[in-house]
């Protein structure tokens, strides 16, 4: 059975949707310090590497069993962005991303016995439209502290999506992993009916 990497409320409800038996297990990673690491490095790269280190994590302990690791990512004019720290922090991020186009780059990975097997990152382009002082205000007022956990401050599956006035990609790598992919490479590995 696949072992996530991760407690990602997201994540598991992707898998259990699409029905792969797996189970979660916390990786111990300490993100912040391969993020100071990685100052400079694309996107798409930096989540890749933190996929791949919470997934080697985890491996560690699960010899013969497929780990997956996963990571969003947030840029907004070539500015990461973690997730919010407060809640005042999370209306700065929304005003900073205010008529700009945020790119969300969701990668992820399987490890078996420490090595990787597959990999995968997906970029989705979010147009957000021009959010006055008053929505930010009446959006957190209803979404904090739920998105306090969600880099780009918002839940697509709920109030998160009237930030965005045009979407392209994969719904899944809005959510937080390129499930499509995903499913292809776990039946190329056996976890799934081909």
């Amino acid at each position: 059975m696949l072992i996530l990497a991760s407690q990602s409320s997201s994540r598991k409800a992707m898998l259990t949707a699409a029905g792969v038996p797996f189970e979660a297990r916390a990786s111990d990673v300490d993100e912040a310090e391969i993020k100071r690491e990685l100052i400079g490095v694309p996107g798409s790269e930096v989540a890749m590497i933190l996929a791949e280190a919470k997934a080697l994590g985890v491996s560690v302990g699960a010899p013969g069993r497929l780990v997956l690791g996963g990571d969003s990512l947030v840029e907004v004019c070539g500015r990461p962005f973690d997730k919010p720290a407060s809640r005042a922090d999370a209306a700065k991020h929304l005003a900073f991303f205010s008529g700009q186009t945020m790119h969300l780059h969701s990668a992820a990975i399987l490890v078996r016995d420490g090595a990787p097997v597959w990999r995968h990152c997906e970029t989705a382009r979010l147009r957000v439209r021009t959010l006055s002082s008053d929505f930010i205000e009446s959006y957190l007022a209803e979404e904090w502290p739920a998105v306090g956990g969600c880099v780009g401050v918002f839940r697509i599956e709920a109030l998160g999506v009237q930030l965005f006035d045009h979407i392209e990609g994969s719904h899944f790598t809005v959510l937080g992993m390129p499930l499509l992919a995903l499913l292809g490479a776990l039946r190329t590995q056996g976890e799934l009916a081909a």
